[in-house]
């Protein structure tokens, strides 16, 4: 008899327990699928304030400890930022399309024949040169041989179009979320470690300094490295009279955060300046270029591992393979994570000596 009434008095707890587990994830979920929407500008938010963190203390000292007046400077500095180029760059190719779409349909729109010199690029140079030739004696015959590619690069414009705009707003409200998690920061760090703490007892606050000294040599890193080698790279084709330069500058920025060979866009470049400059401005842009794409082999050990006690090629790995998975937020998430493992396994291993003696 003893034994069937703790059979139903366990039972009975383990339904209960079951139900409240249920509740409990039930609950987790819904607040997921609602708060799905915003996971990414809150996620950019926090890094952007772990980013900005130190810019924010100096600029809160000097401002006499008034934090929410930094704070709030360096949200619309930020957002004049991201969107005054880009309205600008926006506004400049609507006109230039705007303009190519008028000469086009008027028939008014000249190419000039190629010089003899195209023929003799490597690789494209004859294709190049009689496509020129086609297009500077009938350019509507020439764009029709290429309808199909035009109408392909066409949608994907659109369909980049839209997304890169849509970034825009998200990247306009996590920086808006950023100014507020740096006016709140003492209340929001203070939370972030209650939860380490209750994971991790006794790593706790160590784990969320890690985190933070992870975000911020990613983006000395990686962001860092992407910066310089764009403004180097612009400030190349600005002084060769690189046509639309800007552009340029911009997908080599893209492309260094996405941790491709920035050459991909200079080497073309460099090819164009060899036709269209003299000899000696083309070498010392082409110098310039090399040097520029292979820059990141330099500057990104100097900077990547910077302040961190983390191994570099951990942060590394982190970064390319959580970018792998995720885009750019995956950069800093992967990076972060694999920081914390690399913590945690490290201290287990120091603990294991211990544990086991006693």
């Amino acid at each position: 008899m003893m034994a069937s009434d703790e059979d139903r008095a366990f039972l009975r707890r383990a339904l209960e327990s079951s139900i409240r587990i249920g509740l409990v994830l039930f609950l987790v979920v819904w607040c997921f699928q609602i708060a799905r929407p915003f996971l990414e500008p809150i996620v950019w938010g926090i890094i952007l304030a772990i980013m900005a963190q130190p810019i924010y203390a100096k600029l809160s000292r000097a401002m006499g400890g008034r934090s929410s007046m930094a704070a709030s400077i360096l949200a619309v500095g930020a957002l004049l930022v991201l969107i005054v180029p880009s309205v600008l760059l926006t506004t400049n190719l609507v006109e230039s399309a705007t303009q190519l779409v008028e000469k086009v349909e008027t028939g008014t729109l000249e190419v000039p024949p190629p010089p003899a010199r195209v023929a003799d690029w490597p690789i494209v140079g004859d294709r190049v040169h009689a496509f020129w030739t086609a297009a500077s004696r009938n350019l509507d015959a020439a764009l029709d041989s290429v309808n199909a590619q035009l109408t392909a690069v066409g949608r994907w414009a659109m369909k980049t179009a839209a997304s890169t705009g849509m970034g825009l707003v998200v990247f306009a409200l996590s920086i808006a979320l950023a100014g507020v998690l740096l006016a709140s920061g003492g209340p929001a760090t203070d939370a972030a470690r209650r939860v380490a703490e209750r994971l991790v007892p006794e790593r706790g606050s160590e784990l969320i300094a890690l985190a933070g000294g992870t975000v911020q040599s990613v983006a000395r890193g990686i962001l860092g490295t992407a910066f310089i080698q764009a403004f180097l790279a612009g400030l190349g084709m600005l002084v060769a009279g690189v046509p639309a330069f800007g552009v340029w500058t911009l997908l080599v920025l893209l492309l260094a955060v996405v941790q491709l060979p920035t050459l991909i866009v200079l080497l073309p470049i460099i090819v164009w300046v060899f036709g269209s400059s003299s000899t000696g401005v083309a070498v010392l842009f082409a110098i310039w270029s090399i040097a520029v794409g292979l820059s990141d082999n330099v500057l990104k050990p100097l900077l990547l591992g910077r302040g961190s006690e983390v191994p570099m090629l951990v942060i590394f790995i982190g970064a390319i393979g959580g970018f792998m998975r995720a885009g750019i937020i995956g950069l800093f998430v992967g990076a972060v994570v694999m920081a914390v493992a690399h913590d945690l396994f490290k201290w287990w291993l120091e603990d294991a000596p211990e544990t086991a003696s006693n």
